[in-house]
């Protein structure tokens, strides 16, 4: 798992090929919403990708991690089916819902059975390289989002040289990521990760909490400012040295929102002395956002390796489709 964080720079390149390289089937037409249905490291794109389009789009994006679809998706809807096995059983039965509300799908996967339908069914289906943990391959399903919106029309294709800068970034920056990782992972070991950050990197905090939990083998939650002081502040009570608050910030969040963020940390010093500020870099949100998602996937593998844990391993989800798939 150590070494596919470490090529994430070159999976986004690779990312980056597929997506100019596909040649799509269905054309252009106008769409009233947009879904992305996926679950886990499939899914976590998606939620990103979102957080990138709020201000870009005149229709909603919503991001589906169910079996079921919303009931207004029909004939003027784009389904976005993400599942890298293509064997998810929730996105299957959401991908069978799309069919039968005349939906236009397209599906990115590595193969299995939403690989197969697809292909009968004549779908635009962008294959990515297979046999990896799903959650180590967000730069190939990610950026396969980004492209199947340009070439409906719903954004530009300006996002290609934020991609590239944000690589060339986490190139020239790779050894102080890992520093600042290794310093952050020996903070968080033996304690509880509480991650925060502003509403539109929400879903970066959300991957960091996805990391830790299968990658590090932790628990840990996350909250967005300011939504989190209109309640999860009032929980900081009692003083308990086993928790450690990991804000994750830009120094252009909106002013704000950083003054929140700073009188947050006052409340919170008073039950416990673990806060610890990382601040992203780069001038784009998507440079900012991959870095903070490269030095915090490092995080995760690093307190892995401390805990002595097998960041690779998740015996217990298998288990658990092993038991589903019983019934």
């Amino acid at each position: 798992m150590k070494q596919l964080v470490h090529d994430f720079p070159t999976q986004m390149q690779e990312a980056l090929m597929i997506g100019q390289s596909y040649r799509f089937q269905a054309e252009q037409k106008e769409f009233k919403n947009v879904v992305l249905t996926g679950l886990g490291g499939s899914g976590i794109g998606g939620t990103i990708a979102q957080n990138y389009l709020f201000d870009k789009l005149r229709i909603p994006f919503i991001v589906n991690k169910d079996y079921f679809l919303p009931s207004f998706i029909g004939p003027d809807s784009l389904v976005i089916v993400s599942s890298y096995s293509g064997n998810t059983e929730e996105t299957i039965s959401a991908m069978q819902q799309a069919i039968k509300a005349k939906a236009t799908i397209v599906c990115v996967t590595s193969g299995g059975k939403i690989a197969d339908v697809a292909k009968k069914k004549g779908f635009d289906c962008i294959i990515l390289p297979s046999g990896m943990p799903p959650r180590a391959c967000l730069g190939y399903s990610m950026l396969q989002v980004l492209y199947i919106m340009r070439h409906f029309g719903l954004i530009n294709g300006n996002f290609e040289k934020e991609i590239k800068a944000s690589i060339k970034l986490l190139q020239e920056e790779s050894k102080d990521i890992q520093k600042k990782a290794k310093a952050v992972a020996q903070k968080l070991v033996g304690k509880t990760p509480i991650i925060y950050s502003a509403a539109d990197f929400e879903g970066v905090a959300i991957r960091f909490r996805q990391q830790i939990n299968e990658n590090g083998k932790m628990l840990c939650w996350h909250h967005a400012i300011p939504e989190m002081n209109h309640n999860e502040l009032v929980g900081w009570r009692d003083k308990d040295a086993s928790r450690a608050v990991v804000i994750l910030r830009n120094e252009d969040d909106y002013e704000r929102t950083q003054m929140r963020m700073e009188i947050n940390k006052k409340i919170i010093k008073k039950y416990t002395s673990n806060i610890i500020e990382i601040y992203s870099k780069g001038k784009s949100y998507w440079e900012k956002a991959f870095y903070l998602i490269h030095l915090t996937d490092y995080v995760s593998v690093i307190l892995a390796d401390l805990r002595e844990q097998d960041a690779t391993e998740v015996k217990v989800i298998d288990f658990l489709k092993g038991e589903l798939a019983k019934v």
